[in-house]
Order: structure tokens, then sequence, then C-alpha cells
């Protein structure tokens, strides 16, 4: 993993424990997951897109906040911050923003988990052109097989909308299908726009 990477793990990790600070310091949450990497079922269904170049499974380690009650007009959402590791390693990343617990009849039982932040990540972010003039067979291959192979984010900044649906098992422990997505809208770039998909699920622990 890149350097960049880390020191944008540094500070969206430091600016989530800040924000985390303003609220009452109790039901904090840590969670870790497996997910599918760059699955295609879930993106074309819904018209966001999906590239299913890239392969293995992605671990996600993070964290929430209490909900913020002094951002009441924003609906007194939790602040989340991850990081993603893919096991072959392609494209991690790490993510940070908000998301909202909402509760599916009484609390304690299933809840819906929207949320949106912003991510940062090291995979690929502007693949060189394979029918550029000039190249030798050897470049025009490696061109070609990382066009079939790696998914062209179009930029390394991007936005992360995410779908959960939970069920609270007991006061500490919930578990979470959910399914995480990554592109640029066409607003941190304008062009290449291949998303990434991530389905799995992950388990939630409260303290």
């Amino acid at each position: 993993m890149k350097t960049a990477m880390f020191a944008a793990a540094a500070s969206l990790l430091l600016g989530s424990v800040a924000l985390g600070c303003a609220a009452p310091a109790m039901a904090e949450e840590a969670f870790v997951g497996v997910y599918k990497h760059d699955v295609t079922f879930i993106g074309n269904a819904v018209g966001l897109g999906a590239a299913g170049r890239e392969g293995g499974a992605d671990i996600h380690l993070g964290y929430r906040t209490e909900k913020l009650e002094n951002l009441r007009w924003l609906g007194k959402p939790q602040v989340h911050a991850m990081v993603s590791i893919n096991t072959k390693n392609t494209s991690n990343f790490v993510a940070a923003g908000f998301d909202w617990k909402i509760e599916l009849g009484q609390p304690g039982g299933f809840y819906f988990r929207p949320g949106i932040g912003l991510a940062y990540t090291d995979g690929k972010a502007g693949l060189p052109p394979a029918n550029a003039p000039g190249l030798t067979q050897a470049e025009r291959d490696r061109r070609t097989y990382l066009y079939y192979h790696r998914i062209d984010f179009g930029s390394h900044v991007l936005f992360e909308p995410e779908l959960a649906l939970g069920y609270q098992v007991n006061d500490k422990v919930s578990v979470e299908l959910s399914y995480t997505h990554l592109s640029n809208g066409q607003i941190f770039h304008q062009g290449k726009n291949q998303g990434l998909d991530d389905a799995g699920v992950r388990l939630v622990y409260a303290f």
C-alpha cells in the first residue's frame, strides 16, 4: 500500500475521532467485515455500474462514533472511518463519512443503515491506452492486460455511498449485510468512472 494511503488513513481516522469527541462518550462501535471485491450484480441493478475486472476479497476494519447530537439538523448521524485491504493487493482504500441507523420496528431488532462518505484508493486512476502509436508489442500486451484486469477509477479521491441491513443481536453485538460503492461521480474526474462494488457481511461491537 502506498505511503499516501497511510497518510490519508491517519487523517481520516483522526478527523473522525475528533468529531466523535463532540458526541456523548457511549456506544461507539468497531466493526470488521469480509466482502467480495468488485461484484457486478448490485451496481448494475441500481444503475451505478460496476467494473467486474478485479478479484479477491476485501477485509474492512472500521470505527463509528455515537450519534452526533450537535448535528440534529442532519439527522444526528454517526461518523464512520474504515480501511479496506484487498487480498490480492489491487485496489485498497480508506474512507470516512456519515451514516444513519434507522430502526425497522422496535429498537433491538432489524435496522437499515444508509451512509455516504469520501474515499481514497491506491488503485489505478488513468490507465494508459493500449492502442497508442509506437508501442512495442510487450508494452501493448501489458496495457491490454491492465485494461481487462484493473479498475480505472479516473481519480484516487472518490465518493463512498453505502447501504446495510443489520440485526441487533444484543446490547453489544450486531451483524450487518453491507454494500459499499466507490466512484468519482464524474465530479472528481471527467471521463473514466469504473466504480468498485463490495458486498459482504460485517460484525459490529459497541463499547
